[in-house]
C-alpha cells in the first residue's frame, strides 16, 4: 500500500509540474508568434490549466477506469468551491461581484444543468454528450472573447497570463517546457489512474472515491495555494471568477473530451450523493455571485466544514466492491 500511495503522489506531482510547464511553454510560443494576449488568455491558459484533470479523465476512460475519471470531474468542482474558496476566506473575506461575473454564473448554471441532464436522463457520457458539451464550450469562449474585446473583464484575462509569461524572451526554454508537458502529463495521469485503481481494489472501495478525494484534492492544491497567498495579500477576489471558469471547463471541456474517448457511467452512489453535492456547491456560489454576497469568515468556516464532512462521509460509507 505504501508503494501505491507513493506512486499516486508521484503521479500527482508530475501532473501538476507538467501542466504548469506546458502552459508556460505554450504562452511563450504564442507570444513569440505575436498572438493576441487576449486570445492566449482565453484559450491557451484556460485549456492548459485544465490539462491535469483532462489527462486523468482521458487515461481513466481509455483504460476502463471511468469511475476515477468521473469522480475527478465531480470532485474537482466540489473542491474548487468548498475548499479553494472556503479555506482562504478564513484568512480574509472576499467579494463576489467582479465585472461580468454574473454572466459567468449564468453560464455555470447552463453547463451544470447540461452535464447533470446527461447523467440523470441518459445515464451515460458518450459522443452525443461530447457534441453538446463541447458546443456549449465553444459558445462560452466566443462570448468571453466578445466581452473581453469590449473591455468587460479584459483586465482579468490579461492578468491571467502574466505569471505564465515570466519566461518570455528565453526562446530555448519554450520547446523544452512544451516537450516536458507533453511527456509528463500522460505519464503522470497513467501513474495516478493505474495505482489509484489498484489502491481502490486493495481497500475494497468504489473507484470514484479515488477521483473524488485524492485526485480532486491533489489537482486543486496549486489553486488553493495561489488563493491562500492572495488572501494573505487581501487580493483574493479574482479567485471567484477563476473557480467559475475552472468548474465550467471541467464540465464542458473535460466532460466533453471524456465522451469523445468512450462511454462513461456514474454509479448509484455518485448519482445519489456526489453529483447533488456538486450541484449544491455550485448553486451556493451562483447565489453568492447573483446577490453580491461576500464570502465571510463565518461562511468560509461553514464551507470548509461541509467539505471535510463530505469527504469524511463518502470515505466512511464507500460501498465495498466485494
Amino acid at each position: 500500500m505504501i508503494t501505491l500511495i507513493a506512486l499516486i503522489a508521484a503521479g500527482l506531482a508530475l501532473l501538476i509540474l507538467a501542466g504548469d510547464l506546458l502552459v508556460r511553454g505554450a504562452v511563450n510560443l504564442a507570444t513569440m508568434l505575436k498572438i493576441s494576449p487576449l486570445i492566449v488568455g482565453l484559450t491557451v491558459v484556460a485549456f492548459g490549466t485544465s490539462a491535469p484533470e483532462l489527462m486523468v479523465t482521458l487515461q481513466g476512460v481509455s483504460s476502463g477506469n471511468y469511475h476515477i475519471a468521473m469522480g475527478n470531474i465531480v470532485g474537482s468542482n466540489i473542491a474548487n468551491v468548498l475548499l479553494v474558496l472556503g479555506l482562504p476566506a478564513l484568512i480574509y473575506p472576499f467579494i463576489t461581484h467582479l465585472p461580468g461575473l454574473k454572466k459567468d454564473a449564468i453560464a455555470l448554471i447552463i453547463g451544470t444543468s447540461a452535464f447533470m441532464g446527461f447523467v440523470y436522463f441518459r445515464g451515460v457520457l458518450d459522443q452525443l454528450t461530447a457534441l453538446v458539451l463541447l458546443g456549449l464550450l465553444i459558445i462560452y469562449i466566443f462570448t468571453l472573447f466578445l466581452r473581453a474585446r469590449n473591455s468587460e473583464g479584459a483586465e482579468v484575462v490579461l492578468d491571467e497570463i502574466e505569471d505564465y509569461a515570466a519566461e518570455n524572451g528565453i526562446a530555448w526554454k519554450t520547446p523544452l517546457f512544451i516537450l516536458a508537458g507533453i511527456i509528463g502529463l500522460p505519464l503522470g495521469a497513467k501513474l495516478l489512474v493505474d495505482n489509484g485503481s489498484a489502491l481502490a481494489e486493495m481497500l475494497h472501495v468504489r473507484q470514484e472515491l479515488i477521483g473524488l478525494t485524492i485526485v480532486a484534492i491533489g489537482t486543486s492544491l496549486p489553486e488553493l495555494a495561489t488563493v491562500v497567498a492572495a488572501a494573505l495579500r487581501k487580493q483574493a477576489d479574482v479567485a471567484v471568477g477563476n473557480v467559475v471558469g475552472s468548474n465550467l471547463f471541467n464540465l464542458l471541456f473535460v466532460g466533453g473530451a471524456a465522451g469523445l474517448v468512450g462511454q462513461s457511467y456514474f454509479s448509484a452512489d455518485a448519482r445519489l450523493i456526489d453529483i447533488p453535492i456538486m450541484a449544491l456547491s455550485s448553486l451556493l456560489l451562483i447565489f453568492l455571485i447573483l446577490t453580491h454576497r461576500k464570502i465571510s469568515r463565518v461562511l468560509g468556516v461553514a464551507m470548509f466544514l461541509l467539505y471535510v464532512g463530505y469527504i469524511g462521509y463518502i470515505s466512511y460509507t464507500s460501498t465495498p466492491t466485494l
